[in-house]
C-alpha cells in the first residue's frame, strides 16, 4: 500500500498524508496533471471522480464531481495556487453545488502536495490544512482520512498501467 503515514493535527489545522510510489516524480506529476488519469484516484473507488475541467497552472480552477455508488453527484472544485512540475503543487479544494458554484456552509482546505525522488521511486507528501479546527474536524467526520487514503492507495496500479 502506498499510504506509510497519516497524520491529523488539530491544533495546527493539518492532515498530512505520505505515501510511497514506485514511480519517479515525473510520472507521478504526469498522472495529477491529466484529468484522465487523475480521475482514476481522486476519489475513493466506490466514489469515482469526472473533472470537467483541470489544468496544472497557477490561477486556473478545476471542477469535478464524484459519484456515489446510488448515482447521487458531490461538486468540488480546486484553485490552483503554486505549481512547481514536477516537484508539486498547491491549491485550494472546496465544495461546490451542481453548477460548481462554491458551497459556503463547508471548509476549503489549502493544499500542498511535494513529489520527492526516493531511490527509484517517488515519496509523496499530502498536506491538507484548514482556517479552523472545527473545519478540519468536520471533513475528518465525514471521512476524510479513510477517503484520501482509500484513493491514494489506488495510485500505484495507475502508475504501473
Amino acid at each position: 500500500m502506498p499510504v506509510i503515514d497519516v497524520t491529523k493535527d488539530l491544533d495546527h489545522r493539518r492532515l498530512t498524508i505520505t505515501a510511497r510510489f514506485a514511480a519517479p516524480p515525473q510520472r507521478v506529476w504526469a498522472l495529477y496533471a491529466d484529468p484522465r488519469q487523475l480521475e482514476r484516484v481522486w476519489g475513493p473507488p466506490t466514489y469515482p471522480a469526472t473533472f470537467v475541467d483541470h489544468s496544472l497552472t497557477v490561477g486556473a480552477r478545476s471542477t469535478y464531481y464524484m459519484t456515489s455508488p446510488d448515482g447521487e453527484k458531490f461538486a468540488g472544485w480546486w484553485l490552483i495556487t503554486a505549481v512547481d512540475e514536477p516537484a508539486g503543487f498547491a491549491f485550494d479544494d472546496g465544495f461546490a453545488d451542481a453548477d460548481f458554484n462554491p458551497n459556503p456552509d463547508l471548509p476549503v482546505s489549502h493544499n500542498v502536495y511535494t513529489f520527492t525522488a526516493d531511490g527509484e521511486g517517488t515519496l509523496a507528501t499530502f498536506v491538507s490544512s484548514y482556517d479552523t479546527a472545527e473545519g478540519l474536524q468536520q471533513v475528518v467526520e465525514m471521512g476524510i482520512e479513510e477517503g484520501a487514503t482509500l484513493a491514494i492507495n489506488q495510485i500505484d496500479d495507475l502508475l504501473a498501467s
